[in-house]
């Protein structure tokens, strides 16, 4: 860990106002980037944000400083964000998909990424919130089973049935929906 993030922890704790703050300012983009795979929209995304940042503030003495500073703050973002669709999901709020039959079949590479990116959405958004966290921390936050079974608490075991069957319902639902063909996705 940083001496510096250290310092700021441990000044925070001693009621040093400002210490906080240059924490907050040093992983906000970083926490900002985890948020925006739980929610594409800005302002509940800077919600989440403020959220983890929060929690994180009330957390603060459990720190214990064994591994870096951004890795505390991402475990407690991902469980923001796990509760964040938790609670969509009491609210049954759908993500729908997009109306694709206007979608000629696409060559490779050839669909904009901002579409694609929608589309994904759209797609995770169908799964249950535990196989959407899975492909969402493995695929986009590059983690590991062994770093998600951390974060959330589970086995391993569970993270890699969760990514399979992830896997196969996101596939599915693509192949419901006539995805794979019109994007040019191999089976």
């Amino acid at each position: 860990m940083k001496n510096a993030d250290w310092d700021d922890i441990q000044d925070c704790l001693n009621g040093d106002e400002q210490a906080y703050g240059r924490l907050v300012r040093q992983y906000q983009a970083q926490v900002a980037k985890l948020m925006w795979r739980f929610s594409r929209n800005y302002a509940v995304c800077e919600r989440l944000v403020q959220d983890v940042f929060v929690e994180a503030y009330f957390s603060l003495k459990s720190y214990g400083g064994k591994a870096p500073f951004i890795h505390w703050l991402r475990k407690i973002g991902t469980r923001v964000g796990y509760r964040f669709w938790k609670e969509q999901e009491e609210d049954k709020v759908n993500v729908p998909l997009m109306d694709f039959d206007g979608i000629e079949k696409v060559e490779e590479d050839s669909i904009d990424p901002s579409q694609a990116a929608e589309i994904l959405q759209g797609l995770l958004g169908r799964l249950p919130k535990a196989e959407r966290l899975v492909l969402t921390l493995i695929y986009f936050e590059d983690c590991s089973t062994r770093e998600i079974a951390e974060r959330m608490g589970w086995t391993r075991a569970m993270v890699k049935m969760r990514a399979y069957r992830a896997r196969n319902k996101i596939k599915g639902i693509a192949e419901k929906e006539n995805l794979l063909e019109k994007l040019g996705w191999t089976h």
